[in-house]
């Protein structure tokens, strides 16, 4: 692991690190005062991980771009080879207590939605946080800590809306699965119609499984998932046009008004900030 930038508050501490992976690794992750954020700016390759103090220990989920380990539980993760770029931050539990219920408990539904964050509020403040670990400027301690801040009510209201009940009313991982899988078709995004047939079931049931099991809606998922994968495409060598095309927009226009709507920059903002920061490093 390699650190390329840190920046710490006394709410959270964050880094921008480069994972170097050996074949088959496997790991565990653990903190007791803090609870550890991960946002993965590059691919994961083929990520899972379990609760084995909560789950059986054959029991591994996928792992999202964002995920989160409350703080003293542990998580076992395994994964492919390759190479990984990661902002991963530490809230620190007691300076956030405060936005968090007394009796707020990390029922079953809430960790298995911890492995895969689809709150596009979460996925805006880990990239606003990640360009200030690229290029601080003026106050980055207190924009680190605002954004700390602005982190924790988030996740809170997040978890919060996830019911302390047990698993009545998510969608089963497998289900869950199947619509991860279509989304992984860049050219069009599917319809809730689709979806629905696609899971064998009615829109009304998907639309409430899949908040209760996500936390969100499918179509923020859906418009989080694309630009996510957009900004992928943009750390490579295809031009602005034809990633519009292999993301299915109908002109660059539209694609740049979506991306810029969702991230507060255009694709070549973002490309060019990335270039120059792999340029730096």
């Amino acid at each position: 692991m390699t650190v390329d930038a840190m920046l710490s508050s006394p709410l959270m501490s964050a880094q921008l690190v480069r994972f170097d992976l050996p074949q088959a690794n496997a790991g565990e992750l653990h903190h007791a005062r803090a609870h550890r954020l991960e946002m993965s700016l590059t691919p994961r390759h083929n990520a899972r991980a379990c609760y084995s103090e909560h789950w059986s220990s054959h029991r591994f989920e996928r792992i999202g771009d964002v995920f989160l380990v409350p703080a003293r539980e542990t998580l076992h993760a395994k994964g492919e080879s390759g190479r990984q770029t990661s902002i991963t931050c530490l809230l620190r539990v007691e300076p956030i207590r405060a936005w968090f219920d007394s009796d707020f408990e990390w029922t079953e539904r809430r960790l298995e939605a911890t492995l895969d964050i689809a709150n596009p509020n979460v996925h805006s403040l880990l990239v606003r946080l990640g360009e200030e670990l690229r290029n601080p400027g003026l106050a980055s301690e207190t924009l680190t800590e605002l954004i700390a801040a602005q982190l924790a009510i988030e996740l809170s209201r997040h978890y919060q809306a996830i019911a302390n009940s047990p698993m009545t009313g998510g969608l089963p991982s497998w289900r869950l699965r199947l619509i991860d899988e279509r989304l992984a078709d860049l050219q069009e995004a599917p319809s809730l119609t689709e979806l629905a047939e696609l899971c064998k079931m009615s829109v009304r049931q998907l639309t409430r499984g899949f908040r209760a099991s996500r936390g969100c809606s499918i179509g923020d998922y859906i418009v989080n998932s694309r630009i996510e994968r957009a900004k992928r495409l943009l750390m490579s060598d295809l031009c602005v046009k034809a990633i519009a095309h292999q993301m299915g927009f109908a002109s660059p226009s539209s694609f740049s008004y979506a991306f810029r709507r969702a991230t507060g920059q255009t694709p070549r903002q973002f490309r060019q900030r990335a270039t120059h920061w792999d340029a730096e490093n």
